[in-house]
């Protein structure tokens, strides 16, 4: 774990059954599929999916030869793995404070649904773009403090805090909306080009999603998508890293050495067994086919 950063931990939580499956937000999933294809380059060779969770859109990444899942969470990877398999995919529990792999080892990232557990937004962005390839593709999803119904309760005076301020707001415990000024002076400050936003979620209401079907919702949803009027509670960001796409140093290896090595000391690594051992003298472990780099061994 990062030093003085808190760690949103989801462990062996039942978030995938309480909050996704059968919980009535087929309407949010379909509309994050839809954007993700919308924005997702047609074809490449290593994507990173940083905090994939249980991998819910993970199937969305078929165009790459390889998908590595990235998450805290050991057990919810190890579901993932037992979905998706290993042929094409990579399975990595790790602090994403503190990646484990080499500088542009990726020609895209993602991260979805996830930013928003983050306290230190710079810092995470910032892993994001060290491990992005010249020209490499990052979209980012972020939770929008200025949105509409936020700025309702604001002017009617039932909320307790400001939309209109660039300070992130934690409404509870790592859990963080974040203004688009803000996000965007934060990945300019890192070295990120905005291809295209796109608003998204605008009817995340439930008693419209009880009423209507998702996928009439989703269509709706896409209608108000190029408005590009950023007031709506999910927002996504098309980035791009400068750079011409014949400097990158992605490789087609599969070999998961090639683009990992040890996020304490930077060095390589080397395999024995279920043990991977860096010069350093810290030892990693993979369970159930998932490299842990979480802590190290003892």
């Amino acid at each position: 774990m990062t030093e003085g950063q808190r760690i949103c931990d989801y462990g062996d939580s039942t978030y995938r059954q309480d909050f996704w499956e059968g919980q009535g937000r087929d309407y949010e999933d379909a509309v994050e599929r839809q954007v993700l294809k919308l924005l997702l380059p047609s074809r490449g060779s290593r994507l990173l999916e940083i905090g994939a969770g249980f991998g819910r859109i993970t199937n969305e990444y078929h165009m790459f030869r390889q998908v590595v899942l990235l998450d805290y969470s050991l057990e919810q990877l190890q579901y993932a793995r037992a979905n998706y398999g290993d042929d094409g995919f990579l399975y990595v529990a790790a602090d994403a404070y503190r990646m484990p792999f080499w500088p542009r080892a990726f020609d895209a990232a993602t991260m979805i649904r996830v930013i928003h557990h983050f306290e230190n937004f710079p810092a995470v962005i910032r892993q994001a773009r060290e491990v992005l390839a010249d020209d490499g593709t990052f979209i980012l999803e972020f939770a929008n403090k200025r949105n509409l119904k936020a700025m309702l309760r604001h002017l009617f005076g039932f909320s307790n805090w400001n939309p209109y301020t660039l300070d992130p707001i934690e409404f509870v415990e790592l859990n963080f909306n974040f203004h688009p000024e803000y996000v965007q002076r934060e990945i300019v400050k890192l070295g990120f080009e905005t291809r295209r936003v796109v608003p998204v979620s605008w009817f995340r209401l439930g008693l419209l999603k009880r009423a209507l079907p998702a996928r009439l919702l989703a269509g709706l949803d896409s209608v108000l998508q190029r408005s590009g009027w950023a007031i709506s509670p999910s927002i996504f960001l098309e980035l791009r890293l400068p750079g011409a796409p014949n400097n990158r140093a992605v490789s087609s290896s599969a070999d998961p050495l090639e683009i990992l090595r040890c996020p304490q000391s930077g060095r390589p690594l080397r395999r024995d067994g279920e043990v991977l051992f860096s010069d350093c003298g810290t030892r990693w472990g993979i369970r159930d086919g998932v490299y842990d780099f979480r802590q190290a061994l003892d």
